[in-house]
């Protein structure tokens, strides 16, 4: 162990097995990020049990490419952080477990991380200095939540879903279009070749007084306008839905409307002039256009990651395992995921 070495990130909270090394919280030595979305294609969705056989059958593979990567073995590092939570259970396990014997074997801290605020985190990894505070918008497949940040990992939540994450959203409609999984990439493909204003899809609005999101309206009503006023009839075939492009970016447009204006709003009443806009949702185009547009409007400044760390990395877990080491130390080996 090297006092001043950089830190190995450990993460495998869903679908994707990933290691990085990051010295000092933000330079990025090496990330290696597997994905298992040939694995999970063919069921329009991740299923559990495949991912964690996954990770158990690439986790090792992948640390080591990532020390490689990186020029450092484990004697040269600081620390190992990982993932704990929340994710899915099993999937969290193969990381922690392969954490756990590293961290023994060479005698290494070990630090737990919570998956949501290293996405918070990774939109500060490329700042030159700290937003805070400020608020973040994290939007994935799995999570949709604002939060209030007062500085890394101390954050609030303002906001969250109250059905569907927007992701999920995005991959539930992709699949009624017959698009291939993930649906966000899908949908964002699509769409420009439609008109956004084609369909007027339904905004969900939240009570001033209880700010939250939903998206199983506007997924559902994406449902109804394609099988008509009867939802247990048949899906019509992909080449049969004769404005498939307009639906698509129609719905692009209702689902990243329902993303903005709450996101704007809630910096406002925070009274923060930054927006953090993290998870993989944060890659779409239109959705970084209209915030970024509707932010300078509101004399704010909208901050995204770079798309490599907008989607789960083990970057984000390196880096802020470095803050929270420097803050609270290690953790003893007992310590255990949790799915929530």
């Amino acid at each position: 162990m090297r006092p001043d070495g950089p830190i190995l990130g450990i993460e495998s909270s869903c679908d994707d097995t990933a290691a990085a090394v990051v010295r000092d919280g933000r330079e990025v030595l090496s990330s290696i990020v597997r994905s298992q979305i040939e694995e999970h294609s063919a069921f329009g969705g991740v299923v559990p049990e495949v991912a964690g056989r996954s990770h158990l059958d690439h986790i090792i593979a992948v640390v080591d490419r990532a020390l490689d990567d990186a020029g450092v073995g484990l004697d040269d590092l600081r620390a190992i952080a990982v993932t704990t939570r929340p994710g899915l259970i099993g999937s969290l396990l193969v990381g922690l477990s392969a954490a756990k014997g590293l961290a023994f074997g060479r005698g290494l801290p070990i630090v737990p991380v919570h998956h949501i605020e290293a996405h918070a985190y990774a939109g500060t990894m490329e700042l030159d200095e700290d937003p805070y505070p400020c608020v973040a918008l994290v939007v994935s497949g799995g999570h949709t939540a604002l939060y209030r940040m007062e500085g890394h990992a101390r954050m609030e939540c303002l906001a969250r879903t109250l059905d569907d994450a927007a992701g999920e959203a995005f991959d539930k409609v992709a699949s009624l279009l017959g698009l291939p999984y993930p649906g966000g990439p899908s949908i964002a493909a699509l769409a420009p070749e439609g008109n956004p204003k084609a369909i007027q899809f339904p905004r969900y609005r939240a009570k001033p007084e209880r700010p939250s999101f939903s998206f199983s309206g506007l997924k559902t009503a994406v449902l109804y306008h394609l099988r008509g006023q009867n939802a247990l009839n048949p899906t019509p075939a992909p080449e049969d839905i004769a404005d498939r492009a307009d639906v698509a970016a129609s719905f692009q447009e209702a689902a990243v409307d329902a993303l903005v204006k709450p996101t704007i709003q809630a910096a406002r009443d925070q009274g923060v002039q930054t927006i953090l806009v993290v998870g993989g949702v944060a890659r779409n185009e239109r959705l970084r256009a209209k915030l970024s547009e509707a932010a300078e409007a509101a004399g704010l400044r909208a901050v995204y990651p770079a798309p490599t760390y907008c989607t789960d990395n083990a970057a984000m877990i390196a880096g802020l395992g470095h803050h929270l080491l420097e803050a609270h130390g290690p953790a003893d080996l007992e310590l255990d995921a949790s799915a929530r």
